[in-house]
């Protein structure tokens, strides 16, 4: 059953609920009509094929239903959606297509799941799985439709944490590759990325070097902890405590081969050359990398537990009976470590940047701290370029203390030489 009837609020009132569905069709707008439902209900819809003529798939666009929408605003709707589909548009398939859209937190998940898992480096790829279930997330913006973000979106996000800028940044950029991905996918238009126009924040780095007093109280702790003699004080009284002797020799590895903490804990023995005096690691986070062992690193390899075959980790975990069973968690035993050093604030990686300032003042170029420290970037060893000014202006004192000396001259205190013209 159908009727055509000019659609006013009048006539739509009067329409009559008869059992079954019917369309009363508008006589203004082809394609526009008001759809009754059995039980009365009144939907305004617009029916159009897409792609024209007999061959195009029929299209039945919601509008809205009667009383949230009037009349006149629904054929308002109406002749623009037809002239979209005039065009060679789509509107009630845009619709259903935003509906299907993802959210940003299933964006995040896809993400993780197609990009970071198979891209990425294990510990790359547990940290960026942490930042987005620990902050992105857990924020209002993932609840939002990828298609539907704005920059203005991302900036009230990134100023959301700017208490903590080094973790919005981090946030920023996941989220900025994630949004790149989308539109790879199909769920954004092209050149669309919402991060672009947000701004990072100024982060100040960190870079703690310990002098040599820390380092002889460092080596101290690590000397007791080996002998099982370590005492730290808790709630006032010592108390004796026992650190895995893989932490202890990962911490000296640590701090002689200026290696990155997940370098030293995935070492193998297999991978160890002995003559040369380097471990050739087959994947860091620069790729394929020698790590040069000094004697000293070489000594603390030789106090180890290498099995008979020569295969295994050499910072073992567990028990240490399983060659096969690496140490994973040096946070524990660190802890302990610099707590009984007098180090509190130390990081593991403050052990690396300690290594490279050593290099410096023996007066090691930047290119070779970088290749030493496997660095991909020059601009990474760039940040210890300051720590060359001591030397630097050293040098620059003595000289010019000798050139002002001469410029003085004899009252000056300055060494006179006589010239000879030769006959």
């Amino acid at each position: 059953m159908s009727e055509s009837v000019k659609l006013t609020k009048r006539t739509v009132d009067a329409l009559k609920a008869t059992g079954t569905r019917y369309v009363a069709w508008d006589t203004e707008v082809p394609g526009f009509g008001v759809r009754v439902g059995p039980s009365g209900s009144r939907t305004y819809v617009l029916k159009y094929r897409v792609g024209g003529g007999r061959a195009g798939r029929v299209r039945w666009g919601v509008i809205g239903t009667h009383g949230a929408v009037t009349p006149d605003q629904a054929r308002e709707t109406a002749q623009r959606w037809a002239a979209e589909v005039a065009s060679g548009g789509d509107p009630a398939g845009d619709k259903i297509d935003k509906r299907k859209a993802p959210t940003v937190a299933e964006l995040m998940a896809q993400y993780l799941e197609s990009h970071v898992k198979v891209r990425n480096k294990a510990s790359t790829a547990a940290f960026v799985t942490d930042l987005v279930n620990r902050v992105i997330c857990r924020d209002a913006l993932a609840k939002l439709k990828v298609s539907d973000v704005t920059s203005a979106d991302l900036a009230r996000f990134h100023s959301r944490l700017s208490k903590t800028p080094t973790t919005a940044n981090r946030a920023r950029s996941a989220l900025s590759k994630a949004f790149a991905l989308a539109e790879t996918w199909g769920y954004r238009a092209r050149h669309s990325n919402p991060c672009a126009e947000v701004e990072k924040y100024r982060e100040t780095s960190r870079e703690r070097f310990l002098s040599p007093a820390e380092f002889a109280a460092l080596g101290d702790v690590l000397a007791k902890a080996e002998r099982g003699e370590l005492v730290i004080e808790e709630g006032g009284k010592p108390k004796a405590v026992r650190v895995n002797k893989s932490a202890v020799a990962a911490t000296r590895l640590l701090i002689l081969t200026g290696a990155r903490r997940g370098e030293i804990l995935g070492l193998r023995w297999e991978w160890i050359d002995w003559q040369a005096g380097r471990a050739n690691l087959p994947d860091s986070k620069t790729g394929r990398k020698p790590l040069m062992l000094p004697p000293a690193a070489l000594e603390v390899l030789r106090g180890l537990d290498m099995p008979e075959d020569g295969k295994g980790y050499v910072i073992r975990g567990g028990d240490y009976s399983d060659p096969e069973v690496p140490l994973v968690n040096l946070k524990s035993p660190w802890g302990i470590i610099r707590a009984a050093a007098g180090l509190p604030e130390v990081r593991p990686h403050d052990l690396r940047h300690s290594f490279a300032s050593v290099m410096v003042a023996g007066g090691a170029s930047l290119p070779v701290i970088g290749a030493l420290l496997g660095h991909a970037d020059v601009k990474t060893t760039a940040r210890y370029a300051h720590l060359a000014t001591d030397p630097l202006k050293a040098a620059a004192d003595h000289v010019g203390g000798v050139l002002a000396g001469h410029l003085k001259g004899p009252e000056g205190g300055a060494e006179v030489v006589k010239l000879h013209r030769k006959t």
